[in-house]
Order: C-alpha cells, then sequence, then structure tokens
C-alpha cells in the first residue's frame, strides 16, 4: 500500500472546493468555467474558499478558455489577478503561457513566478499543445514552477502514461509532475503503477439535481444540450474512492 499519494481536486465552486476537502483531498486547484477549462474565480469566490478551507487552495490564473496565447492586455490581467491572489492569501498559482511556436513563454512565465512570490506555481495542460514535451519540460523547470499538470499531451492521462512516466524520470527532483484528464476511480490505480506518480489530478464530479420545482421549458439559457437543471459538482464519494483506489494501487 501507499500512503504517500496526494489528490489534487479541480472544483468548479466553493461548494466544490469544500466537497473535495470533506472527502480527503489535500488540494484544490480552483477554477471558474470548467466547460472552457478553467478560467480565474472571481474575487468573491476565492475569499470565500478562503475563509472555509484548511487544505491547500490553488488558483487557476487563465483570463479566457481557448488558446494559451495571450495579448498584452491579457497578461496584465493576469499580473492583477495573481497580485489579487498574494492578497487574500491563495496558497499556489496554476498558469500556462505559449509562444506562437508552441514553445513555453519563458519570461512572461518568469514574471508571475516572481509576482507569486512564496506561492508555489504550478504549470498547466497548457504544456500538452507545446511543440517539444521534453524541452517544454526543461523550460518549464527554468521558470521556477515546482509542478506540472499533464495528460502527457493526449486526451486522458492514461493514454499518455508513457510520456508521463518520462517526464516524471526527466525532471527527477527538479519539478513535480502530476498527471490529469480523464483520471478517475477505475483508472487511478492504474495510472499509477504505470506513470510513477504520486500526485494526482481530477475532478471527481456528479451531477447533482436543482433545486427548483417550478421550469420553464420554453426557456433555455445554457449551451445547446445543457440540463440548466442538473448542478455539476464534486462529490465527497467519488472524491474518498479516487483516494483509497490509488493508495491501493487497484483499477
Amino acid at each position: 500500500m501507499t500512503n504517500d499519494i496526494v489528490l489534487e481536486i479541480c472544483a468548479g465552486s466553493v461548494t466544490s472546493c469544500l466537497a473535495a476537502q470533506e472527502g480527503g483531498a489535500h488540494r484544490v486547484e480552483f477554477c471558474d468555467n470548467l466547460l472552457e477549462g478553467g478560467t480565474t474565480p472571481s474575487f468573491g469566490q476565492l475569499a470565500a474558499a478562503r475563509d472555509r478551507l484548511w487544505i491547500t487552495l490553488n488558483a487557476i490564473i487563465r483570463p479566457r478558455g481557448g488558446d494559451f496565447l495571450y495579448s498584452e492586455l491579457e497578461f496584465e490581467v493576469m499580473e492583477r489577478d495573481v497580485l489579487a491572489c498574494r492578497k487574500i492569501g491563495v496558497d499556489g498559482i496554476v498558469i500556462g503561457l505559449l509562444n506562437q511556436d508552441g514553445s513555453i513563454d519563458i519570461p512572461r512565465t518568469k514574471r508571475l513566478v516572481e509576482l507569486a512570490g512564496t506561492m508555489p506555481v504550478t504549470f498547466h495542460r497548457a504544456f500538452d499543445v507545446a511543440r517539444d514535451p521534453q524541452q517544454a519540460l526543461e523550460d518549464i523547470i527554468s521558470t521556477g514552477c515546482t509542478r506540472l499538470l499533464s495528460s502527457g499531451q493526449a486526451a486522458t492521462a492514461l493514454e499518455g502514461a508513457a510520456l508521463l512516466k518520462q517526464l516524471q524520470q526527466q525532471a527527477g527532483d527538479r519539478l513535480i509532475v502530476m498527471p490529469g484528464a480523464g483520471v478517475r476511480v477505475n483508472n487511478i490505480g492504474e495510472l499509477v503503477q504505470k506513470t510513477g506518480c504520486r500526485e494526482f489530478h481530477s475532478s471527481g464530479r456528479a451531477p447533482f439535481p436543482s433545486g427548483m420545482n417550478y421550469r420553464n421549458p420554453a426557456v433555455k439559457m445554457g449551451a445547446p444540450g445543457q440540463d440548466e437543471y442538473s448542478l455539476i459538482e464534486t462529490d465527497v464519494n467519488l472524491v474518498r474512492e479516487l483516494l483509497h483506489n490509488a493508495r491501493h494501487h487497484t483499477e
């Protein structure tokens, strides 16, 4: 049995942050707009989470969905958001910036790491669309980031397990490689075995019914096909099961 597994939950609300904590997660990555891949939560959301969490609170610094090539204005927003996170008392930040050619934007990444001060910095799955994974890893390490969230440049971490293992070996003690994307209760044990990693990233989400009694069938405000009366939140029991399965190396 391995007891050194660290589970990070990608939480899309304060409610999900609290469910992650109750389920035994070690850390949350707080993101708004998960359907866009995650954007920076509001000041109010971060402050409310900070007041209620005793586990590690990380915040994604991402001004919009889409690619990871940011304008000067967008980068200014990111700088301001990093400073806001420091003010609130967030424990760490999560960033990812690329150049037009698919390489890591080293100067801007270094700038955000500097602004983060004592907050550790994770480089997120922008890495998974970078051009050269081995060089990108070295560039990320050079910026001062301490963790990499990656699917191994595949659709899911399980599909990218071979590259994740290579990256973990290449990084050694210089940086933590944390598999994420499609990490589920039925495959996290296999990922532990195949990658050699000890930190894992999952949402542990499930649908919960809305409390609304009256529902107007003629009006839809969400995306096509979206069930507006189903809330997708982190499930305490899924978090517990993720940890159990990872620690016992089972599928």
